[in-house]
């Protein structure tokens, strides 16, 4: 592979209903060889995955930033957070174990963690690789398969996981890849050997999993969208609180759910952060994503690109004033000429009611608003449908611990954001989803429990 900007990297073919059916009937046969494997031994097996993916790091990570367009640094903490995922899992799965609860009589009960069985995992296009083994690493943990779809716009490094699992000695299918848009995922999402479906992606497409699923009583773990508050109080430390709106904003060239990117900020400060978050935006190193130096690449194509400046465009019109970027970029490199490069943008004069506020915009793009009150920015945080993540910026404890208390979402972040530790729950409220990614959480959303009630004398019949 090689960088190719606005060109085919390479073409895969659509799995149909033939392809899924086949992918599901393999993963389901390594199910039952998987899952009557005891905890330490599916420990090692992922240990070796972990293994290979970390001293295959920089590899990886070459091909997500070709196969992505995020910077190869950004790209690098993805396969990181990737094996790290692996590892922890692999420390759970010998651990996962029922209860043993002591009934009159001396009769007894227990119950048994057990897998679900075949498994889907429906992959989002910004954190191809690592979306992958954050669904596989706990599914795998408890013991079950996984039928994996990965975005069409980044099916290349998945791929390469399944390779990897394959190496490290999962059995055969286990872990399977099926390529594809909507009709693939349809034809998972209603393929009766299939027990759950986790997806990662868009508000409408999860609302039509969901659907799908319910035909099938099956269970869904739906991550999705969100529009997520950034309080920026007076008493915070100015230099963390911009770093941390831009982290919150530009990582992955914005295209990320949980993005703060309604940025509120205490009126006292306004102008001395705004002034400060700009100077530092219009410094952000754009450009060949392979480049050591650059810290912004490409978005993903060209229909998005267009679609993130149409809400520049839309947002300027309702009002807001373009305080730095939103411009088309053009590398001086002519080989990127073709790229999907665009300047961070950072909106000053935002309302509540402006389009760039109350939608998800998913690109580099900061919409700022002042506010006077704790109470009344509370109240306007949580007027919306999103509710995945959230962050709070001051040298009060006492008041931070409040704040996140009443913000309305599923992850929030105090004096930092957006970062993403495998022992962590991640996963929202309302809109944004149900369900939770990583942590022991996640053990709970891709295993069973079963309950064995035991009677160590004659029953007693009431007929």
């Amino acid at each position: 592979f090689k960088m190719c900007p606005g060109r085919v990297l390479c073409k895969l073919p659509c799995s149909g209903e033939k392809e899924v059916d086949l992918a599901v009937q393999s993963a389901k046969a390594a199910f039952k060889i998987w899952s009557q494997m005891s905890g330490m031994e599916r420990c090692r097996v992922m240990l070796e995955a972990a293994r290979i993916i970390r001293e295959q790091r920089d590899e990886i990570a070459t091909m997500e930033t070709i196969n992505n367009g995020k910077s190869i640094f950004e790209a690098r903490v993805d396969i990181d957070i990737s094996w790290q995922c692996l590892e922890y899992y692999a420390g759970l799965a010998g651990s996962l174990a029922g209860e043993h609860i002591q009934l009159p009589g001396g009769c007894f009960g227990y119950t048994r963690r057990e897998p679900l069985g075949v498994c889907v995992g429906i992959g989002a296009w910004n954190y191809p690789f690592q979306i992958a083994c954050w669904k596989a690493g706990p599914a795998l943990a408890c013991g079950n398969a996984m039928v994996f779809k990965p975005s069409p716009f980044t099916p290349v490094s998945v791929v390469r996981l399944a390779e990897i699992f394959t190496e490290a000695g999962v059995p055969k299918g286990l872990f399977n890849v099926v390529q594809g848009g909507a009709a693939t995922g349809q034809f998972l999402c209603h393929h009766p050997d299939v027990a759950k479906i986790s997806f990662t992606g868009s508000v409408p497409t999860g609302m039509k999993i969901m659907e799908m699923a319910a035909k099938g009583i099956k269970p869904v773990t739906l991550e999705l969208g969100g529009k997520s508050p950034l309080i920026i109080f007076s008493d915070c430390s100015l230099e963390n609180a911009v770093n941390g709106a831009l982290m919150a904003n530009f990582l992955t060239q914005g295209e990320v759910c949980c993005n703060g990117t309604r940025v509120f900020v205490e009126r006292k400060i306004l102008d001395t952060f705004t002034k400060e978050v700009v100077k530092r935006t219009q410094k952000i190193k754009i450009g060949d994503p392979l480049l050591e130096d650059t810290r912004m690449g490409a978005l993903i194509n060209r229909p998005h690109l267009n679609r993130v400046q149409g809400f520049i465009k839309q947002a300027k019109e309702q009002g807001a004033e373009v305080l730095c970027g939103g411009d088309l970029y053009v590398p001086d490199d002519p080989k990127l000429k073709n790229g999907y490069y665009m300047r961070p943008c950072v909106l000053g004069n935002c309302k509540d009611d402006m389009t760039c506020v109350k939608e998800e915009i998913f690109g580099p793009v900061m919409s700022i608003l002042p506010f006077d009150t704790e109470e009344e920015v509370l109240e306007r945080a949580n007027a919306t449908k999103y509710g995945l993540a959230g962050g709070v910026f001051t040298r009060d404890i006492q008041k931070a611990h409040r704040v996140v208390a009443a913000l309305k979402a599923g992850m929030c972040f105090i004096n930092n954001y957006n970062v993403s530790p495998v022992e962590l729950p991640f996963g929202g409220y309302k809109s944004s989803g149900f369900g939770r990614e990583n942590g022991r959480a996640a053990i709970e959303y891709y295993s069973q429990l079963k309950t064995v009630c035991v009677e160590m004398g004659d029953v007693e019949s009431v007929f």
